[in-house]
């Protein structure tokens, strides 16, 4: 009696240690609405979503171009970059510049830039960029930014921890560019100061807002104007988690013709080839709201699997002409 009252209380006591731990992940997938397939995944989707916490806080106060807030978000990605022993494209990984704003007042700024080089040909690049500055604080409110564009921060330096550990047959350069609120100033400072000859560059992806949609889609934009890797991204369409739809490109299109509205525009301008990867507008654009309690996380991180699919094709199979 007394050993099967003992197995009974063990077993009892076993199942509630069960139950209450199965209980407490569940939470954490409710909460996050990541599952366990994803943790396991190329991108480590915990510090991704720490990424875009940390950078979408109030301690950053928006990040806009020129304010320590800015400088804080920068040294931020500036350290993943040396954690992760990036080599420097320069004599450092800032890329300083200045601008003149709207007010007439000289603006600091400064792009931050490592890479990896590439295994089979390393004097070609895949130039990724994401802006990492927002609007700042207006009125008093803070415009936190979490998915305009801490979401394609965060992805950029994912993507650099995923291509450090595997590296691409070509040399990638991850971009993080500054002021692209102020009129994609950073994004022209590097084209007009470009590490490397542009000839040499296969094309730009650029990400701006990548991490929410009620639609569970994601845009890539530039294939009208580009139709030469629209066979690499159709080939990554029955792997996607996400509906990734082609679009917002076509001049007739006017105001949603997304061609000039984030950074990729200037690379186009230059006649450098670029895909980007968005969402449609939302209700927080813009707006104190875009926080990171309004982003989604498992439509989020099954975004940025998918644009690391998209780079992976791109990367092992096109060939430029």
């Amino acid at each position: 009696m007394k050993n099967r009252n003992y197995r009974s209380n063990f077993l009892v006591g076993f199942l509630a240690v069960v139950l209450a731990f199965s209980l407490d992940v569940n939470s954490q997938k409710a909460k996050t609405g990541i599952d366990d397939g994803q943790k396991a995944s190329a991108i480590n989707s915990e510090q991704l979503l720490k990424d875009v916490k940390y950078l979408s806080s109030d301690q950053l106060r928006g990040r806009e171009a020129g304010t320590p807030d800015s400088r804080i978000a920068r040294q931020h990605i500036l350290e993943r970059f040396l954690e992760l022993r990036l080599p420097s494209i320069g004599r450092t990984h800032l890329q300083e510049f200045t601008f003149t704003a709207r007010n007439k007042k000289t603006v600091e700024a400064a792009n931050v830039i490592g890479f990896v080089k590439g295994a089979k040909n390393p004097k070609r690049y895949i130039v990724i960029t994401a802006h990492y500055d927002h609007v700042g604080v207006r009125r008093g409110e803070i415009y936190n930014g979490a998915d305009d564009n801490a979401s394609g921060t965060a992805a950029l330096m994912a993507f650099a921890k995923y291509f450090k550990n595997n590296p691409p047959n070509n040399t990638i350069l991850f971009v993080a560019l500054d002021a692209e609120e102020k009129g994609l100033q950073g994004a022209r400072f590097f084209v007009d100061n470009l590490p490397m000859k542009q000839e040499s560059i296969l094309l730009n992806i650029n990400m701006d807002m990548i991490s929410r949609s009620d639609k569970n889609e994601l845009y890539t934009a530039g294939l009208y104007h580009y139709p030469k890797f629209k066979p690499h991204l159709d080939a990554i369409q029955n792997k996607a988690k996400i509906k990734l739809l082609y679009g917002h490109d076509r001049p007739e299109l006017k105001g949603n013709d997304w061609t000039f509205q984030s950074d990729h525009g200037v690379f186009h301008r230059r006649k450098i080839p670029f895909l980007y990867f968005g969402v449609e507008d939302h209700k927080d654009y813009h707006k104190p709201s875009d926080v990171f309690e309004n982003i989604q996380p498992k439509f989020y991180v099954n975004a940025v699997e998918t644009i690391l699919m998209a780079i992976k094709e791109i990367d092992e199979h096109y060939q430029k002409q």
